[in-house]
């Protein structure tokens, strides 16, 4: 009895032994496919904008900002795009330093699909602006994130591309500032008599002056979060307006910011100094006071990035609060 019993306990053992072998490697494969799984999903990124997710490479190496506001936050987030477009054959002379060394892809009306994906892009970010077959032909090559040019979004804008560049606690310390930054000089305007003056933003193409409204360009920093009032020709823009001399004699502003680039006027290049030569334009208020600013920040800034908002706050404490 005992023998058997033996014989029996050893048979047991036996098959335990097999069991925990089996289980052992069951467990190590089950813990390979996880890593795997782990790996597999550390290779791509969800990136939710503007209530869209868009699947994008991670770590997105080549990401090449084809809109102008992409290439300013890349400057402010220290972004390096390795496509970029071009002004006049070159990249904008403002951002030149923080995009030095990347290729051009065409300008902002005909980005150049051939270069865009001989770049072998992660990404493209482009802008709002591009018609839908545009956005097709994009992203056909790479996921294309539709950049909002509204000033509005300015946050979004940031985070989004923060987020596909590795760089979102830098994000987060351009906002905290300039929220702060914003909140002390609200408090400086709306304690003085500013709150109560004209101010207007006027940009300068094809020789005709045109205005914004209110939530575009750097009117927000103006009306939004400074709390100055908008002028009706600002309240009735839908969109970029034009202008005329005898319109901003009627709107007569205490205070006017110009802003012209060559790029923008080919055939006016002295359409800046003519307005400012103009007997009309000189009877002005703003312009008997010297309270005109013209490109206190460069002609081409997009006016609604988060690099625009930062130049452009400074310039109005060095203008309107000087």
């Amino acid at each position: 009895m005992n023998k058997y019993f033996k014989m029996g306990a050893a048979a047991l053992f036996a098959l335990s032994l097999a069991a925990c072998g089996t289980s052992s490697n069951d467990e190590g494969k089950s813990n390979d496919a996880k890593t795997e799984a782990s790996s597999e999903s550390t290779k791509e990124m969800t990136v939710t904008y503007l209530g869209n997710d868009y699947k994008i490479a991670n770590p997105a190496n080549n990401i090449v900002a084809a809109g102008m506001e992409a290439m300013e936050d890349s400057v402010a987030l220290g972004i390096k795009p390795v496509g970029v477009l071009e002004v006049g054959g070159a990249i904008p002379a403002y951002l030149q330093e923080g995009l030095d060394g990347a290729e051009l892809v065409g300008d902002k009306m005909a980005p150049n699909n051939e270069k865009i994906l001989s770049l072998d892009p992660d990404v493209i970010v482009g802008t709002d602006k591009w018609a839908e077959d545009v956005v097709a032909k994009m992203n056909k090559m790479a996921p294309t994130i539709p950049y909002s040019h509204f000033s509005d979004n300015w946050k979004d804008n940031l985070r989004a591309l923060a987020q596909i560049g590795g760089k979102e606690d830098k994000a987060e310390e351009i906002i905290t500032k300039y929220e702060k930054d914003i909140a002390s000089v609200k408090e400086e305007v709306q304690s003085s008599d500013l709150k109560d003056k004209s101010v207007l933003m006027i940009r300068i193409r094809g020789g005709v002056m045109y205005v914004y409204p209110e939530n575009v360009y750097f009117n927000p920093v103006l009306y939004t979060e400074l709390g100055l009032k908008a002028p009706k020709v600002v309240t009735a823009a839908k969109a970029q307006a034009e202008i005329s001399l005898e319109s901003l004699s009627d709107v007569n502003p205490d205070y006017i910011y110009l802003e012209f680039d060559e790029a923008e006027n080919p055939k006016t290049k002295t359409a800046l100094e003519d307005l400012q030569k103009d007997a009309v334009f000189k009877s002005l208020t703003a312009a008997k006071d010297n309270h005109v600013f013209a490109n206190e920040v460069p002609g081409l800034a997009e006016g609604g990035t988060a690099w625009s908002k930062t130049k452009f706050l400074e310039v109005v404490q060095n203008t309107l609060l000087k």
